[in-house]
């Protein structure tokens, strides 16, 4: 019989096929996506999240466990496990070098992503790169690896994982087994059920798009809850970017962000600003910007700059619209033009002069408006003006099943012995809300590592009680 069957085929699918495989377990990994499209959101990804008390290769200065935990604790408002983010946050520092014998290279942070140069390992190639050298050394190590095999449930005695389920009616045994098969925030049913209709009418999330893979549908994360497992997190909950509007529905990725948020101000249809863009260095409030945009009027919100901010963040894909006067601009954008020159020249008034320093939490903000621009607030008013349109980009949803620090999956309060979970499938322990940059990642790897070193003793010890 298979030692252990691993269900998903993302970065911590693949970390937990490896371990495992290293424990010397035999491994099948089951990826529901084929060959092409293997790696579920991973293959998107840039960067990883990391600790470190001195420079380490291509991270500088110092970000120590405590500075970390207090960047986690910020973003996600106290909603978060912090045993677990801790166990998440150490294992950030120990993983590279494992990393790097499977095959991933990392190299120095891109111009424009300086923010993160002190605390983000970024991967050479990016996140496709990563999943790529996984598979390879995966299938060097022996691991079978199948694809098109959606999982659909599994069979359970009790707490006790038995046999898989695929879509196509196959039954596949194992013992122990690993989830790790992503959110459900592809599926739209499931979208619109949670984030239902809200006072205008509208079901917001007719109006999301999907940044990242298409098949990231719930259904094994539904069967198990279904099942009886331990689950937490919001379903409306979800790392969601502001993101180009003309972005497509599935596979976006990182190119249809839309980085100048902070340079500028942020309006709805009605010309309207309804947050503070200068809050904080972007890399700890870019993921909340999908969710303030699904909560204006039709979804859409619009991200307005001036001559100043070019060359001050990572251009977009699509060059956005330009225009020579404010006035001309919200009749290009299709905003009510009295409505936006009002909003634009009120801020404008409201900014008070200061040192401008985007690489620091500067002393340009807004007087007496509101909402106020806290940091890196300079009237716009430099021609030629741009505007890009915005709708909710959603990543990945935190909804999930409970852990524990062996990466378990619950079944009334108790650990099943030999059913684990990992990746955005668990997420929601560490993440209830918020985001900050390459957590994402240290999360699936952290727990991924774990996950697949525990199955491993998990099918040994059912071999050992089956031979005695």
């Amino acid at each position: 019989m298979l030692d252990v069957l691993v269900i998903g085929g993302g970065n911590a699918a693949l970390c937990a096929a490896l371990m495992a495989r290293e424990a010397g377990a035999s491994v099948m990994l089951l990826e529901a996506a084929p060959r092409e499209w293997r790696g579920g959101n991973s293959q998107h990804t840039r960067n990883l999240r990391c600790m470190h008390d001195a420079p380490q290769d291509v991270l500088v200065d110092a970000y120590p466990e405590e500075e970390y935990w207090q960047d986690l604790l910020k973003v996600t408002g106290g909603i978060t496990n912090e045993a677990l983010a801790r166990l998440t946050i150490r294992a950030s520092s120990n993983c590279r070098d494992w990393m790097r014998k499977h095959g991933v290279h990392f190299q120095p942070p891109l111009s424009g992503a300086l923010h993160v140069a002190r605390t983000n390992a970024f991967f050479m190639g990016g996140g496709k790169a990563l999943v790529n050298a996984y598979f390879r050394s995966a299938e060097k190590l022996g691991v079978q690896i199948r694809y098109d095999t959606p999982v659909v449930s599994v069979e359970l005695d009790g707490d006790r994982f038995v046999a898989a389920c695929t879509a196509r009616g196959e039954r596949i045994e194992a013992r122990s087994c690993v989830l790790a098969a992503g959110g459900f925030e592809s599926n739209r049913d499931w979208l619109r059920e949670a984030w239902g209709q809200n006072g205008r009418g509208e079901w917001p999330s007719d109006n999301f798009l999907i940044r990242g893979t298409r098949f990231n549908q719930g259904v094994l994360l539904k069967s198990m809850m279904e099942a009886g497992a331990d689950s937490i997190g919001d379903p409306t909950q979800a790392h969601m970017v502001a993101i180009d509007a003309r972005a497509p529905l599935y596979d976006g990725g990182i190119c249809t962000r839309i980085d100048c948020v902070s340079l500028g101000v942020v309006v709805n249809r009605e010309a309207q600003r309804f947050y503070d863009e200068g809050e904080d260095f972007w890399p700890k409030r870019y993921a909340i910007w999908g969710r303030l945009v699904a909560q204006q009027p039709g979804q859409i919100g619009y991200s307005i700059i001036d001559q100043k901010a070019i060359g001050r963040f990572m251009p977009p894909v699509f060059a956005g619209v330009t225009a020579n006067t404010l006035a001309e601009l919200a009749s290009r954008l299709g905003l009510p033009e009295r409505a936006f020159v009002h909003t634009v020249e009120a801020y404008n008034a409201a900014c008070r002069p200061g040192s401008f320093d985007h690489t620091a939490l500067d002393d340009c903000r807004t007087e007496g408006l509101t909402p106020a621009k806290t940091h890196w607030a300079r009237p716009i008013d430099t021609p030629p003006y741009y505007g890009y349109a915005l709708k909710p980009g959603v990543t990945f949803t935190y909804l999930g099943l409970k852990v524990n620090d062996k990466s378990a999956v619950h079944f009334g309060g108790r650990p099943s012995p030999n059913l684990f979970v990992a990746g955005e499938m668990m997420a929601g322990n560490v993440l209830g809300q918020g985001y900050t940059a390459g957590v994402g990642m240290s999360i699936g790897t952290a727990f991924g590592r774990i996950a697949g070193t525990q199955a491993a003793l998990a099918a040994r010890k059912e071999f050992e009680h089956a031979a005695a």
